[in-house]
């Protein structure tokens, strides 16, 4: 027999989704935290009435916190990776013999 654990997000008594790892479970936690927060701030706008929009605009920040982040000057773009160079292989050249 085989022992799983499994990590149930819950929100209001709802399962709202399950994960093999703790991690993931309290990074998708806190992800429900922010748009939670995003749509209480959302609704204080007279932009959208229909809750519903207002939930999934909420979630979609919250899903692309580190852009949104971004793009109010809060954090800095990334800087793409360079490769490391790889040393340049010389092949031997064969030494003459001093005869």
């Amino acid at each position: 027999m085989a022992v799983i654990v499994k990590y149930v997000v819950e929100r209001n008594g709802e399962e709202k989704m399950t994960f093999t790892s703790k991690s993931e479970a309290d990074a998708y936690d806190k992800m429900l935290d922010m748009a939670e927060e995003m749509f209480t701030l959302l609704s204080e706008s007279e932009l959208f009435e229909d809750e519903a929009k207002q939930e999934e605009l909420s979630l979609f920040l919250a899903q692309k916190r580190e852009e949104v982040l971004i793009a109010l000057g809060a954090k800095k773009k990334a800087a793409p990776k360079k490769k490391a160079a790889k040393p340049e292989v010389v092949a031997e050249q064969p030494k003459e013999d001093a005869a």
